[in-house]
Order: structure tokens, then C-alpha cells, then sequence
């Protein structure tokens, strides 16, 4: 129970070294790879989220947290499979094409990734048929989309029209932010829902998986 308590405060303090080496012992030791992961490691990604939305912890720290989380996760995914534990899901993510902004964007694909999702991080620049083959080709469960400018939130809506046309829109969820985004322009595209930081993305995503 000690490296469990330890375990969550090495993901909560950013701290990877520590993370990764408690994460061997409590393998070493046969706990539960079910518990470890949703009562210590997620309950810790949930505190650092909660202090980000409150002000009381910054990007910095959100990164660090989950970097700490992925390295605890590595060495728990060959029992994940052993165990036939599910992950969380398959995440394709990237910025729309026209636009280069992908700090904000890095940030979420960092947190869903900490949160135990499978993550495939196209990058910036990215087209509608790049978006649909990378969904095809990874069964992703949601589709993020990223933009930082006004003139390029609007290729959201291309996206989605390719999603239809290519007849996989209803196999996958399709979640956007970035800057000049809002609620309602969601619902004018069609998107399946809209965050506006990276805790909120995590939370939404588990909501879309779980509707």
C-alpha cells in the first residue's frame, strides 16, 4: 500500500524517475494492474487536472504529471494484455490544415495519453483524407481536432464532411478545440463535442466512450 501511495504521488509531483521505479516494485510485488492504474495512477491524473482547472497547477506541471504517468504506463501495458484489461481507447489527434499551432494541442494528446488512451499524434497541417485514413487504419474510437486561428477552424467542417463521404463518420467520435473554438460551433459542425483544455478533453473523451 506504501508504493501505491507512492505511486500516486510521483504521478501528482511530476516525478518520472520515482514513478517508474515504484511502478517495477508493485509489478515485482503482483498487485492488481487494474487497481494500480484506476485508484492510484488515474485518481492522481484527476488531482493535477482538478488543481489545473482550480489555478493551483500550471502546464508545466500537467506535462511533467504526464510524462510520469506514460512511463508508469509502459511498463504496465505488457500485463494490460496479459490481463485483458482494456485500455481506454484509440485516439487519433492533430492540427487542420492551414494551421502550424500545436502546443495546445501537444498538451491534450499528453494528458489523453496519461490517462491511458492510445494516442496517434498526426501532427500540424493535417488534411481531411489524412484524418479518415488514420482513423481507418488505427480503429481510432475519436477523432481530435485542433486550430488556433479563425481562418483554419472552419476545415473542421471539411473534415467531417470527408468522415461521411468516406461512410466512417458514425464509427467514430469527433472532438474539437483550440482558441476561436466554442460549444456552438460544435453543434453547427457536427462535431460530437468540444473541450477547451486538457482536463476537460480527458473528461469528455471518457463521456464519449461511455455514451
Amino acid at each position: 500500500m506504501d508504493n501505491l501511495n507512492q505511486l500516486y504521488e510521483a504521478i501528482l509531483k511530476g516525478n518520472l524517475a520515482l514513478a517508474v521505479e515504484t511502478t517495477k516494485i508493485v509489478i515485482e510485488q503482483k498487485a492488481d494492474t487494474k487497481l494500480i492504474i484506476e485508484n492510484y495512477m488515474s485518481k492522481a491524473m484527476d488531482e493535477i487536472g482538478q488543481r489545473f482547472e482550480h489555478g493551483k497547477a500550471f502546464v508545466p506541471e500537467l506535462l511533467m504529471s504526464a510524462r510520469a504517468m506514460k512511463g508508469a504506463l509502459e511498463l504496465l501495458r505488457p500485463l494490460l494484455v496479459d490481463s485483458h484489461i482494456p485500455r481506454a481507447g484509440t485516439i487519433v489527434i492533430g492540427t487542420v490544415k492551414g494551421d502550424l499551432h500545436d502546443i495546445g494541442k501537444n498538451l491534450v494528446a499528453s494528458m489523453l495519453e496519461g490517462s491511458g488512451f492510445e494516442v496517434i499524434n498526426l501532427g500540424v497541417d493535417i488534411s481531411s483524407g489524412k484524418f479518415a485514413d488514420s482513423i481507418i487504419a488505427h480503429k481510432a474510437d475519436i477523432l481530435c481536432l485542433s486550430a488556433l486561428l479563425p481562418t483554419t477552424m472552419n476545415y473542421m467542417k471539411e473534415v467531417i464532411r470527408t468522415l461521411e463521404e468516406t461512410g466512417i463518420r458514425n464509427q467514430v467520435k469527433v472532438m474539437i478545440g483550440g482558441a476561436p473554438i466554442s460549444h456552438s460551433f460544435a453543434q453547427e459542425i457536427g462535431a460530437d463535442g468540444y473541450s477547451s483544455n486538457a482536463n476537460a478533453a480527458v473528461s469528455l473523451a471518457k463521456q464519449l466512450l461511455a455514451s
